[in-house]
């Protein structure tokens, strides 16, 4: 039986349905979950939902009388999802607090660890293809420094891999999907050592690459159905090099070999369908597309980072929806790259998220679309109390004929 009760009348025990308002003011990326966590409640209690459905057939009735903290045994979220009980994880830690700062001063830092990254992930590559052993101690420093730059600012390190050189896509699309892996994880509260787990997996998802002959990697025109075959075979072929060089993490290998299913059954290379794919691989599926849409392609020009979320949402089947929400807080509605039209009838490019709200980014004005001309580059935060313009919707780059986006967002 569903009852829809308000947020200060919501107890431990409770079987949440629903969180009645926008999915983007969301605290959890869960649709429907058995209150157990005192941190949830205070979480729950603290956002801006302001009334919930709850299933009392399912769990404690509002008249019931509060189940007391002490005796809820803690049960992660990882655990209620992961399938594959080799790949569950141990309960939730608390994640490390570390500072915020703007895109522009993690910019530099961000920068340095990319160029370390590269040339790290070009040498572990190497030695896989060489067949040469591979440890989890040796990756990890450099998935640490990534998810230190992540959670300084989760936008400048992430925007920046994204402007690739055709030499260096295969290694900087790894670096990408490890930094993308531990913002998704840091969104959905994930423990310390599975955040580290999710970036490593990212680091290596697409290790098996390395066996495709470059020129079928950078064709730039439409592969053949032989040359697509060949490449749909590099799950298979990153798992079995992973444990020919003795790599031993199960979320990492998971991930390589499953992280182009799709959630209707029609992925590869096992079809797997649903919760049949772990939670670690539906993150990766999220992120291993997001970088490949929106950077530089020797056969596609890339998308604009708001526009590739919005086709991404209208694929049904492929990914998990809930994930895919989480995925959205994690980088933003309009994440830095995007072009978007104001309400002054301006063009403006995002170059910061704001800590206040999704929906109000700071942002590069610089194209009047009244007059159709250049502007004067403007910054303006629209967080701010007395910003009287906002975000109306994205806009393409391409239709405007603008084309140095990324240098508008990408220089100080």
């Amino acid at each position: 039986m569903l009852k829809t009760i308000e947020t200060n009348q919501v107890q431990l025990g409770m079987f949440i349905q629903e969180l009645k308002g926008p999915w983007i003011d969301h605290p959890f990326w869960k649709k429907a979950f058995l209150l157990e966590d005192p941190k949830d409640l205070e979480k729950l209690r603290l956002s801006v939902i302001k009334k919930v459905v709850v299933d009392i057939s399912k769990g404690a009735d509002a008249e019931t009388e509060q189940i007391s903290a002490e005796v809820i045994e803690d049960k992660p979220v990882q655990q209620a999802i992961l399938k594959n009980d080799e790949i569950a994880q141990p309960p939730i830690k608390e994640i490390t607090k570390v500072a915020r700062v703007t895109a522009k001063e993690e910019k530099a830092q961000a920068t340095r660890v990319i160029r370390s990254s590269k040339k790290a992930v070009a040498s572990m590559f190497k030695e896989v293809r060489m067949g040469r052993a591979i440890s989890v101690e040796a990756a990890i420093p450099l998935v640490e420094e990534i998810s230190a730059s992540v959670a300084r600012n989760e936008s400048a390190l992430i925007s920046l891999v994204r402007l690739k050189t055709k030499d260096d896509c295969t290694y900087m699309h790894s670096v990408a999907v490890c930094a993308l892996m531990i913002a998704l994880a840091r969104e959905l509260n994930l423990s310390e050592s599975d955040i580290q787990q999710a970036g490593l997996a990212g680091l290596l998802h697409d290790i098996g690459k390395t066996t495709i002959p470059i020129e079928v990697l950078n064709k730039p025109g439409a592969l053949s159905n032989e040359e697509f075959d060949l490449v749909k075979l590099h799950p298979s072929s990153g798992h079995e090099m992973l444990l020919k060089s003795q790599f031993t993490d199960n979320v990492a290998l998971d991930v390589c070999l499953h992280h182009h299913e799709k959630i209707d059954g029609s992925g590869y290379p096992d079809k797997l369908k649903g919760e049949e794919i772990t939670l670690f691989a539906r993150m990766a599926a999220v992120c291993d597309v997001y970088d490949a849409v929106t950077s530089y392609r020797p056969y596609k020009t890339s998308w604009e980072p708001g526009v590739s979320l919005k086709r991404m949402a209208s694929w049904k089947g492929r990914f998990d929806e809930a994930v895919f929400k989480a995925f959205v807080k994690a980088i933003g509605i309009y994440p830095v790259g995007s072009m978007v039209l104001l309400k002054s009838d301006h063009l403006a490019v995002v170059v910061d998220q704001s800590p206040k709200s999704l929906l109000t980014p700071i942002v590069k004005v610089f194209f009047s679309t009244r007059h159709k001309r250049r502007l004067p580059v403007e910054m303006i935060d629209l967080s701010k109390p007395n910003c009287n313009d906002k975000i109306i919707g994205h806009e393409d780059p391409i239709f405007w004929g603008i084309d140095d986006v990324n240098e508008l967002w990408s220089k100080d």
